[in-house]
């Protein structure tokens, strides 16, 4: 096979998935080599299948996925997110989620692996618990990438946590981002609770270039993020596990728009496809290793 080729999975995915992946796929050069897998909620109800053993290993020795949409209102909540798009960052080890808005000049790192989105809890008849796993490692990695990130873009780094309610996991974190701190000091360091996060994103958004935060926090604030610049239709977000010596597959990561499935206009020709198309430059970016850089399209 030729060295420039490059192998992608496409998972389109529920909804309007399919439509904006079809817009995206059109942005790919021609040596790009399409593997097209079936996964989501139509295979889901009629086979009782979702990510299969053999799916997985076509995703390993692809060189990135490019995902559309999950979710169907036939299937219960967090059956095809957790079997498809959890599993595929666990699996993958996706351990950055990155979120860049450049209308607003802020760019989100989020911790992709850990937090209230690990999968671990119990559910009683009358009770329920959600536990947030946060390890030394995770953090780290995470941290170090968005603090060379913001070295990259002579950038400005705050990192979001509710540090005083959430003592033990704040605590962590805390410690954590300030031991990788002293590996940058030319980049400036300031911290922000989440809820005085999003209040100054809507009325000083300009206070932030690269935001640093856990699973749950960085899925809420980069949803505002995109509320405030166009539009859950036209955000994009990069899955990624960046160093090649400790990835456990061929595959950069997963690629895919920010927005849901929208059933409810499925099939109506009135999907915005900007987001999928800005996930598939961001995937073309990333396999032809342009580095990150933070862009201020609206400072």
């Amino acid at each position: 096979m030729d060295i420039t080729t490059r192998r992608i999975s496409v998972l389109p995915g529920d909804g309007i998935g399919p439509e904006v992946i079809n817009v995206a796929l059109d942005e790919l050069p021609d040596h790009f080599e399409i593997e097209a897998l079936d996964v989501g909620a139509e295979r889901y109800l009629s086979t009782g299948k979702l990510l299969e053993d053999e799916d997985l290993d076509t995703i390993r020795g692809s060189d990135a996925v490019l995902f559309g949409a999950i979710g169907d209102p036939r299937v219960p909540d967090g059956v095809l997110e957790r079997g498809v798009l959890l599993r595929l960052r666990k699996e993958l080890d996706l351990y950055v989620n990155l979120r860049p808005f450049p209308e607003l000049g802020v760019t989100f790192v989020r911790e992709n692996t850990e937090g209230p989105y690990s999968g671990v809890g119990t559910r009683e008849p009358d009770a329920a618990t959600e536990t947030s796993v946060n390890t030394r490692t995770a953090i780290e990695r995470c941290a170090r990438y968005a603090f060379e990130l913001a070295a990259r873009g002579g950038s400005h780094l705050t990192w979001v946590h509710k540090t005083n309610v959430l003592v033990h996991a704040g605590s962590l974190w805390s410690e954590v981002v300030r031991e990788v701190s002293q590996d940058f000091p030319e980049v400036s360091l300031s911290y922000q609770h989440a809820d005085a996060a999003a209040y100054l994103l809507v009325m000083e958004p300009e206070r932030f270039d690269v935001v640093l935060t856990d699973n749950l926090f960085g899925d809420l604030l980069s949803d505002l993020a995109a509320g405030l610049s166009g539009g859950l239709g036209s955000a994009a977000s990069a899955n990624l596990h960046p160093e090649l010596a400790t990835r456990p597959s061929r595959c950069v990561g997963l690629f895919e728009p920010v927005h849901g499935s929208a059933p409810d206009i499925a099939g109506m020709g009135r999907a915005d496809p900007t987001a999928a198309v800005r996930a598939a430059q961001m995937m073309i970016a990333a396999l032809d290793k342009e580095p990150v850089t933070i862009s201020r399209e609206g400072r």
